[in-house]
Parts: C-alpha cells; structure tokens; sequence
C-alpha cells in the first residue's frame, strides 16, 4: 500500500498540514494565461495527474530540472500527467519566453503572481513543485531540485494507484 508522501511528512514533523490544511487537500483552482494567450486553469485538467511547478527563468536548480520534466511529461501524458510551470519571474514574458524556446519546454508555461503563490501556500523557495491526483488533491511538495528518476517513480505510483 502506498503510503502518502504528506503522511510521512507529518510524521517527521514538517508544516505540510499546516500550509495545506490537511495531508489530501484540495488543490486550489488558478486561471493563468500563457504567453500566446491561452488560459490554464487546474479545474480544466480534473481528472489528470497534475503537476504544478514554480520557477524562475534566473534559478539554475529550476533550469536544471526542466530536461527532466520534460522526459517524464512525454512519457507520461499520453497516460494523463499534465504538466503547467508557473513561472514567478518579474520581468514576465521577456525573461521566460525565449528561455522556454531554448530548453524546447513542450508544457504549458504560465505567468504565475503572488495570488497563486498564495494559495498553494506561500512559494518561499524556488524551484517548489506541486503533485496532485487525478481526484485534485494534492499529495507531494517538493522544495528545491526534483530529481528525475525519483520524479518519474512517484508520477508511475500515483497514475498506478
């Protein structure tokens, strides 16, 4: 039986609960647009695995995860992962855009500001990812580099349970 990451969490003692209410919250809502214009919001991916990364184009651990997000996203899509960055760069499109075109980032990428920072509970540290079931509840935070391979093993678990 898979235990939930947020449980072990608990147990150890670390503010999950607190920033979230509880271990399987729900995921808040976000209506964000990408740099064509689209609108992304999370109630439209209901029923997906979600991931929710927050990352600046100035980061290097942010910069240097992104090769491996996109490995696990095309894999993993056609399985029902979706992928949004939320960028928190400040100087917005003109920083972020031609960086997604240089890493070939082929998921959605959206402007984030303080309002979804917030309500995922304050993004204190970058890069902060967000995993949520196919239910819409949030059952991973990770702050700080998210390593591929133990990145990939959680996805497979949650799509699997």
């Amino acid at each position: 039986m898979r235990m939930p990451k947020c449980l072990v969490d608990i147990c150890c003692g670390t503010a999950m609960t607190l920033l979230f209410g509880s271990c399987s919250s729900e995921a808040p809502n976000f209506s964000l647009r990408t740099a064509e214009g689209k609108t992304i919001e999370l109630q439209d991916l209901q029923g997906k695995v979600v991931v929710i990364n927050f990352w600046a184009s100035w980061c290097p651990p942010c910069r240097s995860e992104i090769p491996g997000l996109i490995e696990v996203y095309r894999k993993y899509r056609p399985k029902g992962l979706e992928i949004v960055g939320i960028s928190l760069d400040r100087d917005g499109w003109k920083k972020v855009s031609p960086l997604v075109r240089e890493l070939n980032i082929v998921y959605p990428v959206v402007m984030g500001d303080n309002d979804v920072a917030n309500a995922y509970g304050g993004i204190r540290a970058i890069p902060t990812t967000i995993i949520i079931d196919r239910n819409g509840k949030i059952v991973d935070r990770v702050v700080g580099f998210l390593d591929r391979q133990k990145f990939e093993d959680e996805i497979r678990e949650i799509m699997n349970s």
